[in-house]
């Protein structure tokens, strides 16, 4: 428990310090990948790693923060961007209340099927819904937070990193009060055995369903951080590209784990950047890496660091 918060502490101090001393742009972009993988990363790891149910529209909620911050502060709606990526995330969770209210009542590849329909659909909507979305087009010119304009030092990625180290603060908190709540033992309890959990009095669908709205949230969050930063939204938000991303995260970095998914963050946005040389390989020698990692080490950096290091850690069992 405190290792896990130490680490999330001194990752935030970690990419502060390198926002602010770093000068080239490149890197700073890679800072601000790592920042919104573990973000988005984290949100999902809530699901796979604690309450055991594996959503393939997780983006679905990835993409609704995208395209509601985008909405919100176009000129036709005319709200601050600020107020917006915070409306972003409450759509995003409202959504999350109403998917989950039907998925979670479903097991299995039932619930995997259905959550990747509902991103499906809102990625045929985002394609379709010309007046709203532009269809195919997107919509281009996505403001950025008046707060990143008080200050000239602020202006740029760099501005954005500190914005990332914010919302990504924001998210380990959460994660780490939920975990480690009742809520958050209560569904791990439903995770490992479900009947057990339910003789001692514990409601599987009340403590998914919360668990599954607090993701939603995490994921419209990380969403309104994308549209902000690359000041476009497409349908391609709610594409498999970003599906994939978010699981091979969670499964490198260890699920189950609050250190997961940054460690997971780091390595997969380094080794896209690395292999980016390939080209024509790229995927296929990525893909060959986490298949090695899934033979050799199947619960991740993380399991493999607490096999090794199991003194440092107050172990909470995972899947």
């Amino acid at each position: 428990m405190k290792t896990e918060r130490n680490f999330l502490i001194g990752s935030l101090v970690v990419a502060a310090v390198l926002g602010m001393l770093l000068q080239n742009d490149y890197l700073l972009h890679i800072l601000v990948l790592v920042l919104l993988y573990s973000i988005l990363a984290s949100s999902l790891n809530l699901i796979v790693g604690y309450v055991g149910e594996f959503p393939l529209g997780h983006v679905a909620f990835f993409g609704l923060g995208a395209y509601s911050v985008a909405i919100l502060s176009s000129p036709s709606v005319g709200m601050s961007v600020t107020l917006a990526v915070c409306l972003s995330a409450v759509i995003a969770a409202i959504a999350g209340w109403l998917i989950g209210r039907i998925t979670l009542r479903l097991s299995g590849p039932f619930f995997v099927i259905v959550t990747l329909a509902f991103a499906e659909v809102l990625r045929l909507l985002a394609n379709n819904w010309i007046a709203l979305t532009n269809g195919p087009m997107g919509i281009s010119g996505v403001q950025h937070p008046a707060i990143l304009d008080v200050n000239e030092w602020l202006s740029g990625k760099r501005g954005f990193v500190m914005l990332g180290v914010v919302l990504a603060a924001i998210t380990f908190y959460i994660c780490y009060r939920l975990v480690y709540s009742s809520a958050g033992r209560a569904a791990v309890t439903l995770r490992e055995n479900n009947y057990v959990a339910q003789s001692i009095g514990i409601d599987p669908f009340r403590y998914s369903l919360f668990v599954f709205v607090v993701a939603a949230f995490l994921a419209g969050i990380a969403g309104a951080y994308y549209a902000t930063y690359i000041s476009f939204v497409g349908p391609e938000v709610f594409g498999f590209p970003f599906t994939a991303t978010m699981i091979i995260i969670v499964l490198l970095g260890g699920k189950g784990t609050l250190i997961g998914p940054v460690l997971g963050a780091v390595l997969v946005t380094l080794l896209e950047e690395y292999l980016r040389e390939f080209k024509e390989v790229r995927l296929s020698l990525f893909g060959l890496i986490v298949v090695a990692m899934v033979l050799f080490a199947p619960d991740g950096v993380m399991g493999y660091v607490r096999q090794r290091f199991s003194t440092l850690f107050k172990r909470v069992r995972h899947a």
